[in-house]
């Protein structure tokens, strides 16, 4: 029986993971690299980027959550994983009894890792998450001290092993933003108030992919990047660093059709057809993760060149201009949407136009989009 190719799917091309990942191995030096699979890996599949990323040399992983870590481990990934986003109730439990590194961001998150310990009487692996500037996840300067105090307490108890302190930049995006210094300070301060305490950190890490790529002297002993891997650039009005964009967001044609001129195409009429011309029909709307706000301001990649959207993007469906459709396309010929191909719509163009971040146009595609591996370590 013919299985047809899926009418809508993201191809994410782990070769181009491997590819990125060798270039932030690079950037690193004498660092580790941990990469980061949180969000099911940006939306590319977390477990197969992370064997991928391995393979091609990171040495950690890191998620929000214990059940992303979780799930890493039962896909038979032995290498560290920090999870660094929970709330204070969470089972710890299946997060100790797994060997994943628990980051904690106030005395209620370390009680309560503690007690998981306690209860399953065995050793956490913890790390302190600090914050340095970005007033959102980390520990707050002001609780800084209890927190050490407790866990000094329960490091000499042998309660929790620890492991590591980080924290996050808020503009690293802007590379010799004076802030990004300030944060260093505040962090390397953190640093020395734990050692003072008698708590010596074996890792000490803050980069993300801006600061990996872009500030070298921040490194530390770990750097830890997340859009990087899937080849977008974390600063693109400067460069795209070498990187290949992993994920290609396509769509089968399921109709071709003529339209006569002074006909409307789609919801309201906003297109209405100027001269004779011929459209193609894409199933995909924003029910898949097309932006409904790109409604006639994007291209799509087909029968060898752009072709432009018409009229309003639908929840299942968008409609492009063929013109004379000279190329011959046909039902069942592939659209990309967008993708690193040559010719084909980059997701930061998608980004500009519908006025947000190329990280969340690569996490939209959703519900019946169909996820495919290709290349690499699968």
């Amino acid at each position: 029986m013919n299985n047809p190719d899926p009418q809508v799917e993201t191809v994410v091309d782990l070769e181009a993971i491997a590819h990125n990942v060798r270039i932030l191995v690079e950037h690193a030096g004498d660092a580790a690299v941990m990469v980061v699979v949180k969000a099911d890996g940006y939306n590319h599949g977390a477990v197969e980027v992370a064997k991928a990323a391995l393979a091609a040399g990171a040495r950690e992983l890191g998620v929000t959550t214990v059940e992303e870590a979780v799930k890493l481990r039962r896909a038979g990934i032995t290498a560290p994983i920090l999870c660094w986003l929970n709330t204070s109730d969470t089972d710890y439990v299946r997060a100790i009894a797994a060997d994943i590194e628990i980051a904690v961001s106030s005395v209620a998150h370390l009680e309560a890792v503690a007690r998981a310990a306690r209860e399953l009487n065995r050793m956490a692996i913890l790390t302190l998450k600090v914050d340095t500037g970005l007033n959102r996840n980390g520990v707050s300067q002001t609780e800084y001290p209890r927190v050490l105090s407790l866990l000094r307490e329960l490091v000499a108890a042998g309660t929790v092993r620890f492991r590591a302190i980080f924290s996050h930049l808020a503009q690293a995006d802007a590379p010799h933003h004076p802030s990004i210094d300030l944060q260093r300070d505040r962090f390397l301060e953190c640093v020395a108030e734990a050692k003072e305490q008698g708590l010596q950190p074996e890792l000490v890490h803050l980069s993300n992919s801006a600061a990996a790529l872009t500030r070298p002297d921040l490194a530390f002993d770990m750097v830890r990047p997340g859009i990087a891997v899937y080849g977008l650039s974390p600063i693109p009005e400067i460069s795209d660093f070498g990187l290949r964009p992993a994920m290609t967001f396509r769509a089968r044609v399921a109709l071709v059709k003529q339209v006569a001129a002074g006909e409307g195409v789609s919801y309201g009429h906003e297109w209405i057809a100027p001269h004779d011309t011929t459209v193609a029909l894409i199933p995909a709307g924003y029910a898949d993760g097309v932006p409904r706000v790109l409604g006639g301001r994007f291209d799509v990649w087909l029968g060898g060149a752009r072709r432009p959207n018409r009229g309003r993007i639908c929840m299942d469906q968008l409609v492009v201009d063929l013109g004379d459709n000279a190329a011959g396309v046909r039902e069942g010929d592939t659209a990309i949407l967008f993708g690193g191909a040559p010719g084909a719509p980059h997701p930061q163009e998608w980004a500009d136009t519908a006025g947000t971040i190329h990280y969340e146009i690569v996490c939209a595609p959703r519900g019946r989009v169909v996820r495919t591996h290709i290349g690499g370590a699968r």
